[in-house]
């Protein structure tokens, strides 16, 4: 197990900064998922760590030691790609020994790794097989026995579910979150799934525009963003942001208004007192945290359902607020809503969220 730290990292490609300072100390042992948008430059920040891409400036260290000109090879990384890349003229055994065999390691030591990887990964039935021979499934998990086998320092992923279906994906997500409590090696992720960052990670590090935009535990982000993209990126379905106007202040809460009905944020008059301009705030509220014809909570007015999907467990209703703002909810159970009903609908105030204009939180 080792530690990783980024210090001040940036990537030029030409005149573009495609990576912009990006500082993150990742603990031994740590399962770390990078997770954004698509060119967020989550894969190229992986791929400096890894050593496929020189460094623009900053530093790259491993257990202290510097690692910014050293050679892919030498800096005890396995990464696993999005594309499994087998030699579809080898045996599974002989992809995963392929490697070793090329660095002249001992034949018994080569055997002892690869079968001992093909034990924890569950491929032992399949070593004579050959890679058309196998399912998608079955070909990721080789290629992670290949980087199993180098017994790394770090691993790296770089969406390596992507070319599954949905049932091998979670099932396949399962089994890398097992190997990494069998193992205890430092992994790191890439993915631009939340729900892979969720249910995976230690530490997710969100990306926008080759920023970090938070860095923290799954819950810590999803409970306390740090701004509105944040917010919007982790969670599905997203949390809804309804346009607000702030009112004034009232002991130690703010009141705003939404679509015409005042309602009281308690504990933000502190975080609004320097506000400056017109008022314009944005309210977020997740999905789950709206009733329908509940009591107690801070009364929004009604919506109109204009859609309803019925998944067993849950019920998901989109619809709109008497100003046209559109509002999701998620309600537990199956719901009897249906398109055109109108419904009286109210927030947990204890789940709610200010962002200031520029999208900051507002806390």
């Amino acid at each position: 197990m080792s530690n990783l730290v980024l210090d001040g990292i940036i990537k030029r490609f030409g005149g573009a900064e495609v990576i912009c300072g990006v500082d993150l100390d990742i603990k031994s042992g740590e399962f770390i998922v990078f997770v954004g948008p698509s060119g967020c430059g989550k894969s190229t920040l992986l791929r400096m760590i890894a050593g496929l891409e020189p460094i623009s400036e900053g530093q790259i260290s491993i257990d202290g030691q510097r690692m910014n000109e050293r050679a892919a090879a030498d800096r005890g990384i396995a990464m696993v790609f999005q594309s499994y890349a087998l030699y579809p003229h080898m045996t599974v055994y002989k992809n995963m020994a392929f490697g070793l065999e090329t660095a002249r390691m001992p034949k018994n030591e080569i055997d002892r790794r690869v079968r001992k990887a093909a034990e924890i990964l569950q491929v032992t039935r399949l070593l004579d097989r050959k890679p058309r021979a196998l399912s998608g499934g079955q070909r990721q998990r080789v290629a992670i026995g290949r980087a199993i086998v180098r017994e790394p320092k770090i691993f790296l992923f770089d969406e390596p579910l992507s070319n599954l279906d949905a049932e091998l994906r979670v099932q396949t997500r399962v089994e890398i979150a097992k190997l990494h409590a069998d193992i205890g090696a430092t992994m790191i992720y890439v993915t631009h799934d939340q729900v892979e960052a969720m249910t995976l990670a230690d530490r997710i590090a969100v990306l926008r525009a080759g920023r970090v935009e938070q860095f923290g535990r799954p819950l810590e982000i999803y409970n306390k963003p740090a701004n509105r993209f944040v917010a919007g990126f982790i969670g599905s379905p997203k949390m809804n942001f309804l346009a607000v106007k702030s009112r004034c202040v009232r002991g130690d809460g703010i009141v705003i208004d939404l679509a015409g009905r005042e309602l009281v944020m308690a504990g933000m008059a502190h975080a609004v007192a320097s506000l400056t301009g017109d008022g314009n705030l944005t309210l977020g509220v997740r999905p789950e945290h709206i009733e329908i014809g509940g009591s107690g909570g801070l009364p929004i007015g009604q919506i109109r359902v204009e859609h309803v999907e019925h998944l067993g467990s849950q019920t998901l209703i989109y619809g709109q607020l008497s100003d046209g703002q559109p509002l999701t909810i998620i309600c537990d159970g199956q719901k009897g809503a249906r398109m055109g009903d109108v419904m009286d609908v109210e927030v947990n105030a204890a789940f709610c969220h200010l962002f200031d204009p520029d999208g900051r939180t507002l806390t």
